[in-house]
């Protein structure tokens, strides 16, 4: 009972708390703050995600910048006065690490006095000090994750860590780089006393400034593993060479990009290889920075290689960067294999590619092409004549860059000619002019008219008299629709493959409407049927290849118990051939 009442009177004071703090809300007392029991309740109390806001880093936020000063003064107080850090790095670390700083925040939710309530939480609740010491130094919370240590929660604990940090701030390194270096370069934070300054010292003694070491560093923090880098020292020196000083090494890095040394050496080596002079390389590079830059010159190795697949000559090669573009390697890269995809999309044969690179790769790597089907649509041509197009005039394609406007290509007559032939060549074979049978072939007929003459010919050649063929045509005018080299593909195949005499084509004129691949699995099928002693013997080649796969499933293959696994088998074996 005395349980009871006890739990009663937590729920009536409860209630009363709740009442209090509401009607000070509502009423707005003129009194800043008013302390009852642990409720803090200020006269404009307000939930802290009232503003998205974008920091430097990119990092969106939804905590109003009035609630986010509050937290991080709540902070600073702590890391400085409570845990004893300089006030320098107390400081950085409170107004650098908004993820953190948003976390904290949801520990005291719709909190009255934002400041006052984080203070009375960290009273209690010691914060991990290296999450937000790696986030000020310009880590995400997953980039860090690895670089936590797992015994420890305050800062001052690891004396290596903090003392690595502190030569690095003290050799000019800005603080929210510092991140990178360690993750970049683990080792870092274990080293020793006194190793560290010796590393950045022995570049130093290389005639280097420290300005240049700082940004080095922070572009390559690799440099500071081991002994010095001896890719990193050849390239300098090839470079002061080609006469170009470290200020301007200094001004083309980019502390946002890492860079890999060796890399850049063998870039260089490459270059030499083409065939530049070292006047000529300097210059290049001077005017290009990208060459060497951009991705480490990974960009330009795999330009280089792209070109020579395509039959390119190194002294093609040299010319070409010689006269290279005010653009990005990269983006030069880009628009030729966009110009290569494009080529590939309209169907143009692959030699006819290789020479349109070889000869204007230059030019193709200059623009941005609209893309394939808008060309197609805008020039109002079909792929066949685009293709006849830039055979004759490569340099077109640069009427269809991206923004330009096109105008459809004129008439060529082609197709009036091609219809023209189409028409003759079915009188030739006795069809009656304007009759409904021609008309019924010329909608089958697909192609050029040029085409069907040589293709009714392979058939001749194969041994069948030209009366015989006509006849063949009237009644599968399609069987002309192949191209001569599969059309002697496929009776190659019925008169040498399966035996069949040339003739039978004038009985079975449609054998040359299907694969080789189906008319092979079927009668493999049909002879393996005969041999069980399931199938007709002597079946008429039509019978066996013209019905529909249903039926030959049903009809045939399923006759047999074993039918429809020796069905999948055979069609295995005959994909796979």
């Amino acid at each position: 009972m005395k349980t009871v009442i006890i739990h009663l009177q937590k729920q009536r004071i409860t209630s009363i708390l709740n009442w209090v703090s509401s009607n000070f809300v509502e009423n707005r007392f003129t009194s800043s703050k008013t302390l009852f029991g642990s409720i803090y309740i200020a006269q404009n109390p307000r939930p802290y995600r009232t503003k998205t806001t974008v920091s430097s880093d990119g990092y969106v936020s939804q905590v109003s910048p009035a609630i986010r000063r509050e937290a991080q003064a709540a902070l600073l107080e702590y890391l400085h006065s409570t845990r004893s850090l300089q006030f320098l790095d107390a400081e950085h670390m409170s107004k650098n690490s908004p993820h953190f700083i948003e976390q904290l925040l949801k520990q005291v939710q719709n909190a009255a006095d934002i400041e006052w309530s984080i203070a009375r939480y960290l009273r209690y609740h010691p914060i991990n000090e290296f999450e937000p010491f790696f986030e000020s130094l310009g880590l995400k919370p997953f980039e860090y994750r690895s670089l936590l240590p797992h015994d420890l929660i305050f800062l001052s604990d690891d004396v290596l860590l903090l003392e690595n940090y502190y030569v690095l701030c003290n050799y000019g390194i800005a603080r929210n780089k510092i991140g990178k270096i360690f993750k970049q370069a683990m080792e870092v934070i274990r080293y020793d006393f006194g190793v560290l300054q010796s590393k950045l010292q022995a570049y130093e003694e290389l005639g280097l400034n420290q300005f240049f070491t700082s940004k080095v560093i922070v572009c390559s923090p690799y440099l500071l593993i081991g002994g010095v880098n001896a890719k990193f020292v050849e390239v300098l020196m090839i470079l002061k060479i080609m006469g170009i000083e470290l200020s301007w090494v200094e001004e083309n890095l980019s502390e946002q990009d890492s860079y890999n040394w060796s890399m850049i050496f063998s870039v260089l080596h490459i270059f030499s290889k083409i065939g530049f002079s070292e006047e000529q390389l300097g210059g290049l590079i001077r005017q290009h920075p990208g060459l060497i830059f951009e991705g480490s010159g990974n960009q330009v190795l795999t330009l280089i290689v792209f070109l020579l697949k395509f039959g390119t000559t190194m002294n093609e090669i040299r010319l070409m960067f010689l006269r290279l573009p005010p653009i990005q390697v990269g983006i030069f890269f880009l628009n030729l294999k966009k110009c290569l995809m494009f080529l590939f999309e309209i169907e143009m044969e692959l030699d006819e590619i290789g020479k349109i690179i070889r000869s204007h790769a230059m030019f193709m790597g200059s623009l941005t092409l609209k893309k394939p089907n808008s060309i197609l649509s805008l020039l109002n041509v079909g792929r066949k004549r685009l293709c006849e197009h830039i055979r004759e005039n490569p340099l077109e394609m640069k009427k269809w860059v991206m923004g330009s406007k096109m105008e459809p290509l004129p008439k060529s007559g082609e197709k009036e000619r091609s219809q023209m032939l189409k028409i003759k060549f079915l009188i030739d074979l006795g069809f009656a002019e304007n009759s409904n049978e021609m008309g019924k072939a010329l909608k089958v007929f697909r192609g050029r008219g040029g085409e069907l003459q040589e293709r009714f010919d392979c058939i001749v050649k194969a041994g069948l008299d030209r009366q015989d063929v006509c006849k063949m045509i009237r009644v599968s005018p399609q069987i002309l629709n192949q191209k001569k080299s599969v059309i002697e593909l496929k009776i190659d195949f019925l008169v040498n493959g399966l035996g069949y005499p040339v003739s039978h084509l004038v009985i079975f004129p449609s054998y040359l409407d299907f694969t080789v691949q189906r008319i092979k699995l079927r009668l493999s099928m049909y002879n393996w049927l005969k041999n069980q002693g399931v199938a007709e013997p002597m079946l008429a080649l039509s019978t066996i290849i013209a019905c529909s796969p249903k039926v030959f499933m049903q009809r045939y293959v399923n006759q047999h118990p074993e039918g429809p696994q020796v069905w999948q088998d055979l069609k295995k074996q005959i994909c796979a051939e």
